[in-house]
């Protein structure tokens, strides 16, 4: 199990840097469309990555500050503004629940300072609790749509699907983390199904750029 959750691992991270380079590849398609952001969005992550991954070998790096504080955030917020800017047309929910996902860091510094992966733990639930609610109207959006029988064509499909797959559907782990980690099976089981849903989202976030609509 160690060496498949390694081989996912090795896998997710190569995955979302071919999902960035293609999305360059179709970035002069989209570059007068908002879709351009989430170009930059993939290449972000993905040098985020590479530096979790390398940069502790190179500089003092607080892996743990540095998800918490800067990438996770971003990831978040991103997605809201997505969702809720974009796809359903909702600025003022974007506001709202971006505000809401700051906030929520008051709380964690307060009465969880000396356990950062607690911290983490609460962010990241309050986080995908608030875009499952996005991802639930996306798809009520999309069923819908006068186009349903073209769902293939939209890009949005392939992203709120992966991101069901990765974001909602790993919730449980990410919530219980500290106590799963007590049950060794259930945690490399359930870890190493998170490292190949980060690889399944990634791959239909490449589909995307592929398949979608250029014009969506």
């Amino acid at each position: 199990m160690i060496e498949f959750q390694k081989m996912a691992q090795e896998g997710m991270f190569w995955m979302l840097g071919l999902s960035s380079v293609i999305s360059v590849l179709y970035y002069n398609r989209i570059k007068n469309q908002y879709w351009r952001y989430f170009v930059y969005y993939l290449v972000f992550i993905f040098l985020a990555e590479a530096i979790g991954k390398w940069g502790t070998s190179i500089v003092d790096l607080n892996k743990i500050g540095f998800y918490n504080y800067i990438v996770i955030p971003i990831e978040f917020i991103f997605f809201y503004w997505l969702y809720a800017a974009k796809s359903l047309n909702k600025p003022k929910l974007f506001i709202g629940l971006s505000l809401l996902y700051v906030i929520s860091f008051i709380p964690s510094e307060l009465f969880f300072t000396s356990a950062r992966k607690v911290m983490y733990s609460l962010n990241y639930t309050l986080g995908c609790l608030m875009l499952m609610i996005l991802v639930v109207m996306e798809y009520y959006k999309q069923i819908n749509s006068s186009n349903i029988l073209d769902f293939d064509k939209n890009r949005m499909f392939y992203i709120n699907l992966g991101v069901t797959l990765f974001y909602i559907g790993t919730l449980p782990f990410w919530t219980f983390f500290e106590l799963l980690k007590s049950y060794r099976e259930i945690y490399n089981i359930y870890y190493a199904t998170f490292l190949v849903l980060g690889v399944v989202m990634y791959l239909l976030f490449s589909i995307s750029f592929i398949w979608g609509r250029q014009s969506s």
